[in-house]
């Protein structure tokens, strides 16, 4: 046995070890799947290969990817290889932060005391630009600001800029002010003594043993790679993808372009900042419409042309202003504003090569998108080089056991350095999940539907005491049902998930018996342990609206019929196990889940489908059953809390 293969199988020893051993000793249970799913994925980093792992709620994935990637880590050290950072990209900065406050300080220490490793493992949190501060803006912004005037917590966070380089970890921070002191994006700063240029420096050195990003940085660096450019993060064989559903979205994002109500905002900011006053007032005039609209949440029945009928005459005024003022703005200001006029463009008169849509900005807002028609051809030339080896990993890849939705988006249809597995959850659905389906739903057809909506939702909180989540699949049927939850005088707190998603959540978490309407990112994203959510209401299947992806992919197969079998009905079901996630997320947790679509009634046309993406339960179609399931599995002071 050569030494690559002893060191191969010390590498899959430790893992043994962790898991069986030392973190069963931290009040961790060992975990037969989970055991597996990192020997899994320390198979692929060792071999080079890309590994899909569809992974279940209460898998535990992130220890899995970790201990497997300080395993690799080991293994080269052994066999004499250069050490180099392993890159966790994820779509939440949440599980960002909690790998590194929570996940990762749990394995350095563990591992420290027994031996296993010499030095703490340590991390760094990497992200875009506009996260950091830029000193010489921030001087600047001090200088301008009348402190007498201002918000004393929002002075304090200016003050505490000049201690913090990172300005998510600084509260109260203006949204203005942010924008006003940011590392721009085409930064030409030549300062020795600048923090963000050192804290990349530090990046680029070996210290750090784990880089977590982003999916946009991670694509961001893929390429710059792929053309030449400089790197974003240091030499590394490891790519980590968590919430690796997420990746397509990003990927279409980053091989296009993105217009939001922030990047208007922006520029007319800039305009004043530099006193072009009249170009400001220009701007914000004909924006204004668009402005508005975009502040607002999507809502996907929405056209695609009552956005971009608005473009037309800001587009020709971005034009007379570039001619005016282009060549007196500062660098900076003139990127930026070259930027939103090629963007303005390019959405006003797309290419054919081009195609337009609608998406959630992150902020409660929409997005203008422009993306490439063949993004998976874009993909399997930037991102998937043969150098690096990766693990895909999230709890929606596949439905049941196939991954061919998520391989055909992500151009890894052509098979031979991919894996799939899939680790099923330790969860015992049967006993603390019931599936609710009436007998007679309402009918979308019916005048009266969102009456009877309203009034079978009603029923179901009443008879779940509160704790209710309904996840709807647009903001006009939330709002319907909304106006005629409060006539029916329900005895519960309803809140509204809007745009101040973070804040509303945490209210709805601390009152007991609460109900929230909610839609859109609530989908996924948000966790609701412990008897916050008890009953789980989907008024709709959530099938994907159309749209011009839509209509782009349909052009790909020969009718609708295998159009809707191939890509509507496996993404209708990854999304609603992602719904299905919100409420279940620990072994204890009990639910009642209800789904109200009438084409998910037993016999109808989706009943096989929508049971194929849910874990396999009890189900039932009357309400006295599900209080009864209720009564059997809860304290009796859930009962009481709104008695």
């Amino acid at each position: 046995m050569n030494t690559n293969d002893t060191n191969r199988q010390k590498a899959h020893a430790m893992i043994d070890h962790i898991f069986k051993d030392l973190l069963p000793a931290q009040g961790m249970k060992e975990r037969s799947e989970q055991l597996l799913l990192s020997h899994r994925m320390l198979e692929a980093m060792l071999d080079g290969s890309i590994a899909l792992c569809d992974a279940g709620t209460g898998i535990g994935k992130t220890f899995a990817y970790l201990v497997a990637g300080i395993a690799v880590h080991r293994y080269r050290a052994a066999s004499k290889l250069a050490q180099q950072p392993i890159i966790i990209s994820t779509s939440s900065i949440a599980l960002q932060n909690a790998v590194q406050t929570e996940y990762l300080p749990l394995l350095s220490c563990t591992l420290l005391a027994d031996g296993q490793i010499d030095r703490p493992l340590l991390s760094v949190i990497r992200k875009g630009k506009g996260h950091y501060v830029c000193d010489e803006r921030l001087q600047r912004r001090l200088r301008q600001v009348n402190f007498q005037k201002k918000d004393p917590a929002a002075a304090d966070a200016l003050h505490a800029l000049k201690r913090t380089l990172d300005m998510d970890n600084v509260p109260h921070l203006s949204g203005y002010d942010r924008e006003r002191v940011c590392v721009p994006q085409f930064c030409d700063c030549d300062h020795q003594d600048c923090r963000y240029k050192r804290f990349l420096k530090r990046c680029d050195a070996d210290r750090y043993v784990f880089q977590i990003c982003n999916h946009n940085l991670l694509l961001a660096d893929a390429i710059h790679r792929s053309q030449g450019k400089r790197p974003i993060f240091p030499e590394h064989s490891v790519i980590i993808v968590d919430e690796a559903h997420k990746l397509p979205e990003a990927a279409r994002e980053m091989f296009g372009m993105t217009l939001t109500a922030g990047d208007i905002q922006s520029m007319i900011h800039q305009f004043r900042a530099e006193r072009y006053l009249l170009a400001a007032d220009v701007l914000a005039g004909t924006m204004g419409p668009l402005l508005r609209k975009l502040t607002q949440p999507r809502e996907e029945t929405e056209p695609l042309d009552a956005y971009l009928r608005l473009l037309t005459i800001p587009s020709r005024s971005l034009l007379v202003i570039e001619k005016q003022v282009g060549r007196l703005l500062s660098a900076q200001g003139r990127r930026q504003l070259e930027k939103l006029r090629g963007t303005v463009s390019l959405l006003s008169s797309p290419r054919t090569n081009m195609i337009l849509y609608t998406a959630d900005d992150g902020d409660g807002g929409t997005m203008l998108c422009a993306t490439v028609s063949d993004l998976t051809e874009q993909m399997r030339q930037v991102l998937w080089r043969p150098e690096h080896a990766f693990v895909l990993a999230s709890g929606t890849l596949a439905v049941g056991d196939d991954f061919h939705r998520f391989r055909s988006q992500t151009g890894l249809m052509d098979g031979r350095r991919v894996t799939e597995s899939v680790s099923l959850s330790p969860f015992d659905y049967k006993r603390n999940c019931l599936l609710y389906l009436p007998q007679l739903p309402p009918s979308q057809s019916s005048e009266t539907y969102y009456d009877e909506l309203a009034d079978e939702i009603a029923e179901l909180i009443r008879a779940a005491w509160g704790h209710a989540l309904v996840l709807f699949t647009s903001y006009a049927a939330m709002s319907a049902v909304k106006d005629r939850l409060r006539e029916r005088e329900l005895s519960f707190p309803l809140f509204t998930l809007g745009r101040n998603a973070m804040h509303m959540t945490e209210r709805f978490r601390q009152t007991p018996g609460a109900v929230l309407l909610a839609t859109g990112a609530a989908w996924e994203g948000f966790d609701f342990p412990g008897d916050c959510v008890s009953l789980l209401v989907i008024p709709r299947l959530p099938f994907a609206y159309p749209d011009a992806l839509k209509e782009k992919e349909r052009e790909e197969y020969a009718s609708l019929r295998q159009f809707i079998q191939n890509v509507a009905v496996p993404e209708m079901q990854i999304k609603l196990r992602q719904g299905f996630g919100r409420a279940i997320r620990t072994e204890t947790d009990t639910c009642v889940i209800s789904i109200l679509d009438e084409r998910a009634s037993h016999g109808r046309r989706y009943y096989a489908a929508m049971r194929e993406a849910l874990p396999d339960m009890r189900t039932t179609s009357s309400l006295r059953a599900v209080t009864k399931f209720l009564r059997e599995r809860k304290p009796e002071s859930y009962f009481e809390v709104c008695a």
